[in-house]
C-alpha cells in the first residue's frame, strides 16, 4: 500500500476505500488532487467536524493537493446523512456569513503546515455552480444517471424512511448535487479523490460512478482507457471514508453535557476545550493522539503505554489538540489553569475560567446554590440545586475541595483566601475561579 495510504490507515482515518489497489498506485504514480466538503450549517466547525482535515493535513504533508469545499449551495438544501429530521433551513445571507467563518477557523488551523504545504490548498464554494442551475436541464443531464431504487438502498436515506420524520423531497436531491459537487471539480481541477466520513459513503461513491458515467458511458467498465496494466484509467476517481469517531463508552465524539465542542472561542473557551481533552476516557487516549495530534505513531504508543501515568498522556494531548486550534499560547494558559483547578504545580489561577462576585454576598452568607448559578457553572437554578443534592457542588483552595449537599448551605467569607478568591467544582471537571470584589 502507498505509504501515505498506509500512514491514514494505521492513524485510524481508513473506513472503506472505493479501491485501495488502485488509489495506491495513483498516488505513488505522484501527487494527486483531493477534496472534503463541509455544508456551513452553522457559525463554527465542532471537534466531530474536523476529523476529515486532520487526515487532509497528513495528505498535504506528502504533497497532495486539497480542495476544500464549502456547501454554499448543498446547504440550502441539507444533508439527511445521520439527521433523524429535516435539518432547519437557514437564510442564504446567514450561509454566507457561516461560510466565512468556517473558512476563517480552517485557514487558521493550515496555517502551521511545514514546508509550505498550505499553498496546495484550495477553498471553493458549490454555490459558484449549484446556485443557478437549470432544473430540468440538471434532470435531464445528471438525474438521469441515478437509480432510485440505488438511492433507497444506502442506509442514510433508509433511516429517514424508517423514521416518523420520513425523508422530504428536497433532501432526496442532496445526493444528485454532491455527486455533481464531484464531478465539476473533477472536470476543473482533475480532482480523483474525494474524503468524509463514513456517512458519506453513499453520497461518495454515487459521484465515482456519475464521473465514469459522464466521462465513459453508460457501459463503460472500470478498465476503459487502460493503455497498460499499471495505468489508472482517466475517469476512475475514487472514495475513502473515516470511522465516525465516538468514545469508548458509545458516545458520539466532541459531545458534552454542556453540548458541542466548537472551535469558536467564544462558543467553547479555550480552557473548556484544553478541558475536554484533558479529561477523555483512559481507553481513548492512543486512539485520539493518533487521530487528533501529529506526533510520530511511537510516541503516541509511547505517551499511552500501559505502564505510563494515563493522566500525563490526557495532559499531553490537550495540549497538543489545543495548540493545533486556538494556538500555543491559549494552551499554555489552558494547561495552566487546568493544573491551578486540581492544585498541581506550575499552576496559574488566572489561566482559570473566572468570574466577579460581590463580596458582601460572602460575608452575608451566599447560599450554595445561588453561588454555583452566579458562576455560571449551571444553567439554571434548578441545575445548580441538583449537582448540589448529588453531591458534585465543592469549594476549595489549592485543589483540596469539600463537596456541600445542603441546598441551604451558605459559603461565608472565611471561605476566602487571602487574595478573596474561591475556586467552584461542579462534578469532577467543571471549575470557576471566583473573585470578590
Amino acid at each position: 500500500m502507498n505509504k501515505t495510504l498506509e500512514c491514514l490507515k494505521s492513524r485510524g482515518f481508513f473506513q472503506q476505500c472505493t479501491d485501495a489497489e488502485k488509489l495506491s498506485l495513483l498516488m505513488d504514480q505522484g501527487p494527486i488532487t483531493f477534496y472534503e466538503g463541509c455544508d456551513p450549517t452553522g457559525p463554527s466547525l465542532h471537534i466531530g467536524h474536523m476529523v476529515p482535515y486532520f487526515a487532509m493535513r497528513h495528505l498535504l504533508e506528502a504533497g497532495h493537493k486539497a480542495i476544500v469545499l464549502i456547501g454554499g449551495g448543498t446547504a440550502r438544501i441539507g444533508d439527511p446523512s445521520g439527521k433523524t429530521t429535516m435539518r432547519k433551513m437557514l437564510s442564504y445571507e446567514q450561509l454566507d456569513e457561516n461560510a466565512a467563518s468556517i473558512t476563517s477557523q480552517l485557514n487558521r488551523f493550515f496555517a502551521a503546515l511545514p514546508n509550505n504545504a498550505a499553498a496546495n490548498i484550495l477553498y471553493e464554494n458549490n454555490k459558484t455552480w449549484l446556485a443557478n442551475l437549470n432544473y430540468i436541464d440538471f434532470l435531464r443531464e445528471i438525474g438521469s444517471h441515478f437509480s432510485v431504487n440505488r438511492m433507497l438502498s444506502f442506509e442514510s436515506y433508509k433511516m429517514r424512511l424508517e423514521s416518523d420524520a420520513g425523508l422530504s423531497f428536497i433532501e432526496f436531491n442532496y445526493q444528485l448535487l454532491q455527486s455533481y459537487d464531484f464531478y465539476q471539480l473533477y472536470k476543473k481541477y482533475g480532482c480523483r479523490l474525494q474524503i468524509g466520513g463514513n456517512d458519506q459513503w453513499g453520497n461518495i461513491t454515487a459521484g465515482a460512478d456519475l464521473i465514469r458515467r459522464l466521462e465513459c458511458g453508460l457501459e463503460c467498465g472500470l478498465e476503459c482507457g487502460a493503455e497498460n496494466a499499471g495505468a489508472v484509467p482517466a475517469a476512475t476517481v475514487f472514495g475513502l471514508t473515516f470511522p465516525l469517531v465516538t468514545t469508548a463508552d458509545g458516545k458520539k465524539m466532541g459531545k458534552t453535557e454542556q453540548g458541542a465542542v466548537f472551535l469558536d472561542p467564544d462558543t467553547t473557551a479555550p480552557y473548556d476545550f484544553f478541558q475536554y481533552w484533558r479529561n477523555v476516557q483512559d481507553a481513548d487516549v492512543r486512539r485520539f493522539l493518533l487521530m487528533f495530534t501529529f506526533l510520530p505513531i511511537e510516541e503516541c504508543d509511547a505517551l499511552a503505554a500501559p505502564d505510563k501515568n494515563p493522566n500525563e498522556a490526557k495532559e499531553r494531548l490537550a495540549w497538543e489538540v489545543t495548540a493545533l486550534i486556538h494556538g500555543k499560547d491559549e494552551a499554555d494558559k489552558a494547561l495552566s489553569g487546568a493544573r491551578a483547578s486540581f492544585g498541581g504545580a506550575g499552576g496559574d489561577k488566572s489561566a482559570m475560567p473566572s468570574v466577579q462576585l460581590a463580596r458582601s454576598k460572602f460575608e452575608a452568607g451566599y447560599n450554595i446554590v445561588d453561588l454555583f448559578f452566579d458562576a455560571h457553572l449551571c444553567v439554571t437554578k434548578s441545575e445548580a440545586r441538583r449537582i448540589v443534592q448529588q453531591g458534585g457542588a465543592c469549594i476549595g483552595l489549592r485543589g483540596d475541595f469539600t463537596a456541600v449537599a445542603d441546598i441551604a448551605a451558605l459559603v461565608s467569607a472565611d471561605k476566602l483566601d487571602e487574595e478573596g478568591e474561591i475556586i467552584l467544582r461542579a462534578g469532577r471537571k467543571r471549575f470557576c475561579r471566583v473573585v470578590s470584589v
